[in-house]
């Protein structure tokens, strides 16, 4: 985890964008990948490598562009589309498609298996771009303390869990969370939001500047819980596909997927609240 997290403060603090962007592509290629090896049945090997290698060109090609001082017009049309479109049909579908499927919990077996490829798609890029554009409206110091609601939410919902967990929060899908967990965590990431507003240019603070303070509260419930989905979504990905692990992409960690299951839905609707599509 320690160098997981000093190759991330190393490509924040890099001269350049580039270092952070091609981070960010990796990331999105791998979690993709994996993504594709749990909703496809597992006789279609080939087919999650070579949607996830041309996905991951295609970022390359739009960061490219979008870098230019003078980017092809497809390009900003592009851009205009994903930001005002699937960016919103994305985070609806993870609101309500991913949290429905969750406590439906049906996990025996991969059903809609090319619909949830789709949306796996559609996922990664949305939080691609979310990331991209978010990182270069605003800096580094913004996706961290973005990035720390999720982090302080799922540790607060481990030892929330650990010490007063009794009520199972979705039992088919991932027994071990609780609904005293949960609590848990968005008290934590709410906390963490409302204090972290006090430093100029974070999250928080960007929100403030369009929200209320009753608003940036009801926001941090929201994306503490909307994390909590992402969690519980990537776990009935990997009950269907019976599978512990995403990959072994991260040794002791699992995939790339395991460790941003939570960022895939967060990113996408934080930029919704920043505003920053208009």
């Amino acid at each position: 985890a320690v160098i997981l997290f000093a190759v991330l403060v190393a490509t924040l603090a890099a001269p350049g964008p580039w270092p952070l962007i091609s981070l960010f592509t990796l990331m999105s290629a791998c979690a993709l990948w994996e993504w594709l090896r749990l909703s496809l049945d597992a006789n279609k090997r080939l087919l999650p490598v070579v949607v996830a290698v041309a996905v991951a060109a295609l970022l390359l090609v739009l960061a490219t562009q979008w870098l230019s001082e003078q980017p092809q017009y497809w390009s900003i049309y592009l851009k205009q589309l994903i930001m005002q479109w699937i960016m919103p049909l994305v985070s609806i579908i993870w609101v309500l498609g991913a949290t429905a499927m969750v406590f439906q919990g049906q996990s025996e077996q991969r059903t809609q298996a090319h619909l949830l490829s789709i949306c796996g798609v559609m996922a990664v890029l949305a939080l691609w771009v979310a990331l991209v554009v978010l990182f270069l409206k605003y800096d580094a110091w913004f996706l961290i303390s973005l990035m720390a609601l999720i982090w302080v939410a799922d540790t607060a919902a481990y030892f929330s869990g650990k010490a007063f967990g009794k009520h199972k929060l979705a039992p088919r899908v991932s027994p071990g969370k609780t609904w005293e967990g949960a609590a848990g965590g968005i008290i934590a990431a709410t906390a963490w939001l409302a204090l972290s507003a006090i430093w100029p240019g974070s999250f928080a603070d960007i929100l403030l500047q369009n929200w209320s303070w009753w608003a940036l509260l009801l926001i941090g419930v929201f994306l503490a819980s909307v994390s909590i989905i992402g969690d519980l979504f990537e776990s009935l990905l990997k009950r269907r596909a019976q599978v512990k692990d995403s990959s072994a992409l991260l040794p002791g960690h699992g995939g790339v997927y395991d460790r941003i299951d939570a960022l895939l839905p967060v990113a996408p609707i934080a930029m919704l609240f920043t505003r920053t599509w208009f």
